[in-house]
């Protein structure tokens, strides 16, 4: 048995428009986007009288330029708890971001807070390795961004 690769992280959200206009301002590309809706999808999401309560979900993937591996976003339509989102912390058990290596660090992060994006403490240097640092995005999403030190 061997795997091939990583094909995607799936990300439930509730405000898909906000998500993917974030996840494009980041640079990733759009790779497609879709409504889904059935009696499969019922059985495989476990939600009953998908058809009727919430007529469908909707899909965006996204992936860096060039990228293999995939973001889906996923919007379900359908009663929920409405309770207001938890932020969770970088060290909150379970998964909690998502890594990207960058390049000009400091520019992405100058352009993701001007766009409503929080920087989670500050830039730091890995032991002359890497820039290293944690952005908040919508929803609470947290991206880890990393950008290689170039040696001279």
């Amino acid at each position: 048995m061997k795997i091939h690769r990583i094909d995607h992280v799936g990300i439930i959200v509730k405000d898909l428009p906000a998500m993917k206009a974030f996840f494009l301002d980041f640079g990733l590309e759009l790779v497609g986007e879709t409504e889904v809706e059935g009696e499969w999808l019922e059985r495989m999401i476990r939600l009953h009288d998908v058809k009727e309560k919430c007529k469908m979900l909707e899909i965006v993937m996204l992936r860096p330029l060039g990228g293999e591996a995939t973001i889906e976003l996923v919007k379900f339509h359908t009663e929920s708890d409405e309770n207001d989102i938890t932020l969770p912390e970088v060290n909150t058990f379970g998964t909690q971001h998502i890594a990207f290596s960058v390049e000009d660090l400091e520019a992405l992060v100058t352009k993701l807070k001007k766009n409503g994006a929080e920087l989670i403490d500050e830039i730091q240097n890995f032991e002359n390795t890497y820039k290293l640092c944690f952005v908040r995005g919508p929803e609470g999403i947290i991206l880890e961004l990393a950008e290689e030190i170039q040696k001279i």
